[in-house]
């Protein structure tokens, strides 16, 4: 993908999400396309993507922006940095404003987002809301072992070991 079409296309995923379109923000991706969320998961399908932010992210957040800065772009791969900022609308941390920092990683098929990735400090988010220290580390156990079990992270860490242990 060119440059210029990858920053229109991030520019109608950062509208897409902040209007809570999720019609708009799921025919940006392929029919078969992956929604990795930090919090909610994995989500594989227009229609699951869809669901994902208007019943998951609308659900929980008002006042809901998304916008990319500094994206880059090399054939199938981009990669644009992030700010998202929400108030939220869980009662127990009812009118909390966050504001989330993160680089996102888009796996491009054609003029379509094949897999979508993020990276973010969910303890930040965490800590605006004012979660409890307990409960914040629960949260980061079940990110902690989403991270581990993943395919790609496991023949990363085989790999790496291997050079320490076999000498390499």
């Amino acid at each position: 993908m060119e440059s210029e079409a990858f920053k229109s296309l991030i520019a109608h995923f950062g509208a897409a999400a902040t209007a809570g379109d999720g019609r708009a923000l799921s025919h940006l991706f392929t029919e078969g396309g992956v929604y990795h969320d930090y919090i909610y998961g994995p989500h594989r399908g227009r229609e699951a993507i869809a669901g994902m932010l208007e019943n998951l992210f609308h659900r929980d957040a008002a006042e809901y922006d998304w916008t990319f800065f500094d994206p880059a772009c090399c054939g199938d791969i981009g990669y644009a940095r992030s700010l998202s900022r929400f108030v939220s609308t869980i009662p127990e941390f009812k009118g909390r404003e966050v504001v989330i920092d993160g680089i996102s990683r888009f796996v491009l098929e054609g003029d379509r987002i094949a897999e979508y990735h993020e990276s973010v400090n969910g303890g930040v988010a965490q800590s605006q809301l004012g979660l409890a220290p307990e409960r914040m580390a629960k949260v980061m156990a079940k990110w902690t072992k989403r991270l581990l079990d993943d395919a790609e992270v496991q023949a990363y860490r085989a790999a790496a070991r291997a050079r320490y242990v076999g000498g390499g």
